[in-house]
C-alpha cells in the first residue's frame, strides 16, 4: 500500500522547508494570501522552492486571487501545485494550465459531494474544518465521517491535525495525503523542528502498518 503523503504547509523560512523534507514531507505550502500570518513574498518563495529540490513538490496556496496575481507568481516561483482555498470555479482553476487542488471547508457530506462534481479535473480535493470567515488554517477539526468512504482515496486530511491525531486520521480515512501546518508550529508561521519529524514519524509508522 503507498504511504500516506505529508504535505506541510505555511512554510515561511528556507530552514522551516529544509527540515520539513528531511523529517519525510513530501511537498510544502506556500501561502499567497495576504491576510494569512503565513504569507510569503514571491522573492522568498522562489528561495524555499530552490532550497527542497527537484523531486518535492511545492505547492501554492491561492484564496480568490485575481488572476494577474496568480499569473506574476507562477512567472516568480517555481510551482509544481496550484492551491485553491476560496471560490474559485472550475473555468477559473483550469485557466492557468497546472495541476491543482480545491479546498472545502466542510459542514456536510454533500460539501464534499458537490466539490467533486464541480472540480472533475482535480488531481486532489484538501478539506478543512469550516470556520465562519475564515479560509483555513484555522487549527480546527471537522467530523471525518463526514467524507464518503468511495472519495477518501482522492482526499488530502486538513484542520486540527497533529503528531498525537494523524495515526487515528489515517487508520479511520485511509486518505492520499495529510495536511498539516498550525500543528507542527512553535508561532505562526515558525515551524517546530521537533514537531514536524514527531508528525512524519506518525505517519510513516502508520502509514507501514495499515
Amino acid at each position: 500500500m503507498v504511504r500516506t503523503q505529508i504535505k506541510i504547509c505555511g512554510i515561511t523560512r528556507i530552514e522551516d522547508a529544509v527540515a520539513a523534507v528531511t523529517s519525510g514531507a513530501d511537498a510544502i505550502g506556500l501561502v499567497f494570501y495576504s491576510k494569512s500570518k503565513r504569507c510569503v513574498a514571491p522573492e522568498i518563495a522562489k528561495q524555499i522552492c530552490f532550497a527542497v529540490g527537484p523531486f518535492v513538490t511545492t505547492v501554492g496556496l491561492f484564496v480568490n486571487e485575481c488572476k494577474q496575481h496568480v499569473e506574476h507568481v507562477l512567472n516568480e516561483v517555481p510551482l509544481n501545485l496550484l492551491q485553491f482555498h476560496g471560490d474559485e470555479d472550475r473555468q477559473y482553476c483550469e485557466s492557468f494550465n497546472r495541476p491543482y487542488m480545491k479546498a472545502a471547508r466542510v459542514r456536510s457530506s454533500s460539501d464534499i459531494q458537490e466539490l467533486f462534481k464541480q472540480h472533475p479535473r482535480a488531481v486532489g480535493f484538501l478539506l478543512d474544518a469550516y470556520v465562519e470567515g475564515v479560509p483555513g488554517g484555522t487549527g480546527e477539526r471537522f467530523d471525518w465521517t463526514l467524507i464518503p468512504p468511495e472519495l477518501r482515496s482522492r482526499c488530502i486530511l486538513a484542520g486540527g491535525l497533529n503528531a498525537a491525531n494523524v495515526a487515528d486520521a489515517i487508520q479511520m480515512i485511509h486518505p492520499l495525503g495529510v495536511d498539516v501546518s498550525g500543528g507542527v508550529e512553535s508561532s505562526p508561521g515558525i515551524k517546530s523542528s521537533e514537531k514536524v519529524q514527531a508528525f512524519c514519524r506518525a505517519v510513516v509508522s502508520t502509514s507501514e502498518g495499515v
